[in-house]
């Protein structure tokens, strides 16, 4: 025996599947079957962990008056993206045989005797983990893209039209998108080669982005930042707990990257935590030379989005882009999320928390990147122009699905709260009741 199957062997004995010494194929083949499951389970933990990230940068980012707001929507969305997931979203993100463009699903589950240890889908090209342990990762997934949203809209939003947008996002849009790549749909069978995006750069997290800008054009900017004489910033009420946030949502990204490699294999997931690291803090680095040169001073808010803008980079190729190159993808990330926050605010698109640069700008910077001889290597199994199709088709996708919703929504319930509720604050006026008592 080699020294690794001695080992695993070894584990089987103690484990009493079988002796050290008599350690069967099929043995070592259940110790990989847990193995493999148990990391998807661990990673979707950690995924889940970077709902408690959004929800303290986005708090953090935003005015004192408005923190319950925030931390309320968060709540929300991670509960109701889960059974939304559960109820239509798995079975019309994976669904299958189907068109290849739309397809409603039904309730997760299954109905083989043997699908507890099983792959979610006959249409995967994976055993390694069972039916839940797939089911309860993506579903992790899911509620991301309505939180991308819930940071980009805040502080003047209504509550209940959002709950409604969220809940639809999440239920209908988001597994839709994701069934075009992921499920099997139509971006797996272009002519110019298959669409790649490894983890959700653009599935998951341009998917947010596009949506978050659609919303914002409608809602409008905050009262008082953009006036005749100029911008007037809106300051964070807790940049120590954005920082907690970012750093939360970083530590999460091990899972969302790590996990989507759909097994513990050890040289694949070793490879992708490395990209995935390099990336973010290559990012980082990016935003703050950048913002300390156009900004004049070393900017907190920006350094923590360039973390992220690396770690959205990344996202689409950790197991494809070398690892030297991954702290150029997230460099260019970090550079690009600071330059786009900029642009925003100049043509007076409000966004509390750079949503829309973070996830709608890098998301598509680090899947067209993934194209890039230069920085996978010099791959020719990624097409250029099947990346700008995929992006392009999953960005107007989702910036047409959130902007009819959000249109529907100012049409019939209205979905911006008054002058002076927003002056007052959403937490008293929509929750009665502030985060702070001070």
């Amino acid at each position: 025996m080699t020294k690794t199957t001695l080992t695993i062997a070894a584990l089987l004995g103690f484990a009493g599947f079988a002796s050290a010494e008599t350690a069967t194929t099929d043995a070592l083949a259940d110790v990989k079957f847990i193995i493999d499951n148990l990391w998807i389970l661990i990673s979707a933990a950690l995924v889940f962990i970077m709902h408690l990230g959004f929800s303290a940068l986005e708090s953090g980012l935003c005015q004192k008056k408005n923190v319950v707001n925030v931390l309320f929507k968060n709540v929300f969305i991670i509960c109701m993206g889960v059974l939304t997931y559960y109820f239509t979203g798995f079975n019309t993100h994976y669904p299958g045989d189907f068109n290849g463009f739309f397809s409603i699903g039904s309730p997760a589950g299954y109905d083989t005797a043997d699908a507890a240890v099983v792959a979610a889908s006959e249409t995967k090209e994976y055993a390694d983990y069972t039916y839940w342990a797939d089911f309860i990762f993506q579903a992790m997934f899911a509620a991301t893209a309505a939180t991308i949203v819930s940071g980009a809209v805040a502080e003047r939003v209504k509550l209940l039209p959002f709950m409604i947008y969220a809940t639809i996002l999440v239920g209908i849009g988001y597994p839709v998108a994701g069934s075009w790549h992921w499920g099997g749909g139509w971006l797996g069978s272009l002519s110019s080669g298959a669409f790649y995006d490894f983890a959700g750069s653009t599935v998951v997290h341009a998917f947010g982005g596009f949506a978050a800008l659609a919303a914002i054009i409608l809602l409008g900017a905050r009262k008082g930042k953009y006036t005749e004489a100029g911008l007037k910033p809106i300051l964070p009420h807790s940049l120590p707990l954005a920082a907690i946030g970012a750093f939360l949502l970083f530590f999460g990204w091990f899972g969302f990257n790590g996990g989507s490699v759909l097994s513990a294999d050890p040289a694949a997931v070793s490879l992708v935590f490395t990209t995935t690291t390099l990336g973010a803090v290559g990012g980082g680095i990016g935003a703050i030379v950048i913002s300390w040169i156009l900004l004049r001073k070393p900017d907190l808010s920006m350094g923590l989005n360039g973390l992220l803008a690396g770690l959205v980079s990344i996202t689409a190729g950790p197991d494809v882009i070398t690892v030297p190159c991954s702290i150029i993808v997230g460099l260019i990330g970090g550079i690009l999320v600071v330059v786009s926050v900029l642009f925003f605010d100049k043509i007076k698109i409000d966004d509390p928390v750079g949503a829309v640069s973070v996830h709608g700008v890098c998301g598509i910077w680090g899947t067209i990147a993934l194209a890039l001889p230069f920085f996978n290597g010099g791959r020719d199994d990624v097409s250029l122009v099947s990346q700008i199709i995929g992006v392009a088709a999953v960005g107007a996708f989702a910036f047409v699905f959130s902007f009819i919703l959000t249109l529907i929504g100012k049409f019939t319930f209205g979905i911006r709260v008054s002058a002076e509720e927003e002056a007052e604050g959403l937490d008293v006026a929509e929750h009665g009741s502030p985060a702070y008592t001070d």
